[in-house]
């Protein structure tokens, strides 16, 4: 009884606290509509400008900055549960924070990783592509399959159930496209031979999830893989890849060139993000991801002579989305749940780790790589885990065939694997020309 009082008593003062910031607000800027969305983007823009400043200047990848705001700020985070007690006639973490309202975050974040799959393509003409084809599928395939069989049997050992094994053995299977490019960006390697291998890499993993996440939708429900949808995904991706190639770069350029023929960067700032959002919905529409139509409407555009100005002036509206992308993850995680999984979530992303930097090292001596891209590639690959990670998982406990806590201790891998990666290919710079000359 006595900790139910305390409890009412503690959402009396986080009313009160919230009605006296909401009175005081009103009283500095009376003329303004205070609107909740409003409120949230001035919140996560202004705390993300410090915090990634702060982390730029101790020399620190900026994608590290954007999570910790997130961290900071989210209705998860263990600063706001002490400070502004929940209430106990409400449930879900939704209640706490100073943001109002984080769903609409993950809108915003779709687009982040629609423009920056986008703007990514644009440094990929068809050209690049076409060279690391064979290889990257190779590659890819095998790192994928291999990690996806050896996380599922130690998810087996640690005790989990078989559905929770499949699911989550193929989340840890697929690196994150969308941290793996910010930091290459970050780091200025955007453009090394190495990078234009995972990038390849990535997007072979991106149409396998697709293929993955149909598989196992269909073995939750009939509890049998459907060969059927397993071959229509396949068959529709393929389709669109060599349409884009084939038909695609025979028309859209032109176009884009046509348009850039009236010397007003608006109207091409207009017609590529609209090439760059069609595309992407179209993909959607056949059943693929939308990063994976963004990549090949950027690939478009760089077969135009206009690309290095397509890709100039649509990288700030990039570079605010994506922001607002790893802000939203980093917001997501529930860290005192840390103490629940920690355990189970080290010993996951350990051998995922381990799995899939080995399954790409023998996948790059299959195809005969030098050492030194061999690594590089392995290294890049190895860790980070994200979007893709979390609607598999997501979708398994929307279906109800995996346990609950599955999608915090995804949430809590992705920001663990995120904080990893960058560290990782630091020390593997280093480690790198030692081992190439051996």
């Amino acid at each position: 009884m006595q900790n139910f009082f305390l409890q009412l008593e503690g959402s009396r003062v986080q009313s009160t606290i919230n009605e006296e910031i909401s009175n005081v607000i009103e009283r500095i800027t009376p003329e303004l509509p205070h609107n909740t969305f409003i409120t949230d983007m001035a919140i996560i823009m202004i705390l993300a400008a410090i915090v990634t400043l702060a982390f730029f200047k101790i020399r620190q990848p900026l994608i590290i900055g954007y999570l910790f705001t997130g961290m900071l700020i989210g209705p998860l985070s263990p600063l706001w549960t002490l400070l502004l007690p929940a209430d106990p006639f409400e449930t879900g973490a939704g209640t706490l924070g100073i943001l109002s309202d984080v769903s609409v975050l993950n809108v915003f974040a779709e687009i982040g990783i629609i423009l920056l799959l986008f703007v990514i393509g644009i440094e990929f003409p068809y050209s690049k592509i076409r060279a690391i084809g064979k290889t990257a599928i190779g590659i890819g395939t095998l790192g994928l399959f291999s990690t996806l069989g050896l996380v599922f049997f130690a998810s087996s050992m640690l005790g989990l159930g078989f559905m929770d094994s499949l699911f989550l053995s193929a989340a840890l299977s697929i690196s994150s496209t969308a941290i793996l490019i910010k930091i290459f960006e970050d780091t200025g390697v955007i453009k090394r031979e190495s990078s234009i291998l995972v990038l390849g890499i990535l997007i072979v993993e991106d149409v396998i999830a697709v293929i993955l996440l149909a598989s196992l939708e269909s073995i939750a429900l009939v509890d049998a893989v459907s060969i059927e949808s397993v071959a229509v995904v396949s068959a529709v991706a393929t389709a669109l890849i060599i349409g884009t190639f084939t038909i695609g770069t025979k028309i859209v350029p032109k176009l884009i060139d046509r348009v850039a023929s009236a010397e007003n960067r608006e109207i091409l700032l207009l017609s590529v993000l609209g090439i760059c959002f069609g595309y992407a919905l179209f993909a959607n529409v056949v059943g693929l991801s939308v990063a994976i139509g963004a990549f090949l409407a950027g690939v478009l555009v760089a077969e135009s002579k206009s690309a290095e100005v397509s890709k100039i002036i649509s990288s700030p509206i990039k570079d605010m989305f994506v922001a607002i992308f790893f802000v939203s993850v980093g917001a997501l995680m529930d860290i005192s749940m840390l103490q629940n999984y920690i355990v189970i979530a080290f010993v996951l992303i350990a051998v995922a780790i381990g799995m899939k930097f080995g399954g790409n090292m023998i996948g790059n001596l299959l195809f005969r790589l030098d050492k030194d891209k061999s690594l590089r590639s392995a290294f890049s690959l190895a860790a980070p885990r994200g979007e893709f990670s979390i609607v598999i998982v997501k979708s398994g406990v929307d279906l109800g065939v995996v346990s609950p806590f599955l999608f915090p201790l995804m949430g809590m891998i992705s920001i663990i694997t995120a904080f990893i990666s960058p560290f990782l290919i630091k020390a593997g710079d280093k480690v790198i020309p030692k081992l190439a000359k051996a």
